[in-house]
């Protein structure tokens, strides 16, 4: 992957944390640095389609595991069989 220089303003104390980060993980600073960008670049992303698509009727309470389960594959077999599953 190509990468593209830009210079940034970094508080002193962020920087010290980051030398740290980097000396007890083996890494260099930019590197750290890099990750970092990346998390701020995906936390604000749009994305084009919503995460969950589908919505599922239940009790209007807090579900267990065994209901949350139940309630999701009865939902997939009525998406079965009428054909609409992906």
């Amino acid at each position: 992957m190509s990468m593209k220089r830009t210079n940034v303003y970094a508080d002193p104390e962020d920087l010290a944390i980051i030398k740290a980060a980097a000396k007890r993980r083996g890494i260099s600073e930019a590197e750290i640095i890099r990750q970092g960008i990346h998390l701020a670049a995906m936390a604000n992303r749009v994305w084009d389609e919503p995460l969950f698509s589908r919505t599922f009727e239940g009790a209007g309470r807090t579900l267990d595991r065994g209901e949350v389960r139940d309630t999701v594959a009865d939902a997939v077999c009525r998406e079965t069989e009428a054909g609409t599953a992906a």
